[in-house]
């Protein structure tokens, strides 16, 4: 899955047009559509661990910070930013999760 982290990780120096929500999802990257919080990633029952890890970090990782706002994080598909403890925490319950998951009888 290729995640989309900022709209600004689409502007090229002048190679393209500025992508938009509809052009990243022709070529297949996956924003976060319909999340309003780090929270509803942990809570998806359609989306594997690895696939939420992998949308919690997005969320956490310095693209998508907040210009002149570094504790909030902006997620390409997302309402409105969120602050990143929410998204550490959530990343917090999702190894919790995982843990679990590693120590429950096959």
């Amino acid at each position: 899955m290729r995640l989309a982290t900022s709209e600004q990780v689409f502007n090229r120096c002048g190679a393209e047009p500025p992508l938009t929500l509809r052009s990243a999802l022709e070529r297949g990257v996956r924003p976060a559509v319909g999340f309003q919080s780090p929270d509803d990633v942990v809570k998806d029952p359609h989306l594997s661990l690895r696939d939420r890890r992998e949308i919690l970090s997005s969320w956490a990782s310095d693209a998508s910070a907040v210009r002149d706002e570094p504790r909030l994080r902006w997620l390409l598909g997302t309402a409105e930013p969120v602050p990143l403890a929410e998204v550490l925490a959530a990343l917090k319950r999702l190894d919790a999760m995982e843990a679990a998951c590693g120590k429950r009888p096959h």
